[in-house]
């Protein structure tokens, strides 16, 4: 799953404008590849799902065609409880691409989901999925917090998973 920019006919990167917003002070977008398109797909349907090998079970992130266990090319995805601890997380300060920067500081996360913990995803810890990425004090964020995802409708028709702490 490719997690680059989308490229624009102008060579600079694609970033999801809000309502009045300029588009260059925009947050960036995921571009999925042919292996990570199902990921986004469900993610638009609000639901976490993660490639596993047809032939021997095991779940494998980011997205790939062979299973780096037993080579098979068969998948299917697995859908997961949405459920993790935060694994290690980042507080970016500026300088930023303008969008980011308004919100610094914020966190971001990278979570082991609960029923898959050799798998890892990286995202925005939140205090709603539509709040702003600086929602929650970065102060509060601690190795080991219970999260669960909510999705964010980050421009139309693309769709990310973000990270709720459950205990807020």
């Amino acid at each position: 799953m490719s997690t680059s920019m989308r490229p624009t006919t102008d060579n600079g990167p694609q970033r999801a404008p809000d309502q009045g917003e300029d588009p260059a002070d925009a947050l960036l977008l995921p571009v999925p590849d042919d292996d990570g398109a199902p990921f986004w797909e469900y993610a638009a349907r609000r639901e976490l799902r993660v490639q596993a090998c047809a032939a021997c079970g095991e779940l494998r992130f980011p997205p790939r065609p062979c299973c780096p266990h037993c080579r098979s090319f068969d998948h299917r995805w697995r859908r997961m409880s949405g459920r993790g601890r935060i694994w290690s997380y980042v507080v970016p300060h500026p300088p930023l691409l303008p969008a980011y920067a308004a919100q610094a500081p914020y966190t971001v996360v990278v979570v082991e989901l609960a029923d898959a913990p050799r798998i890892r995803l990286a995202g925005n810890l939140v205090a709603a999925p539509d709040a702003a990425l600086n929602s929650v004090d970065p102060g509060r964020v601690r190795i080991g917090a219970a999260v669960k995802v909510a999705f964010h409708e980050q421009a139309p028709g693309v769709t990310v998973p973000r990270w709720l702490l459950e205990r807020p």
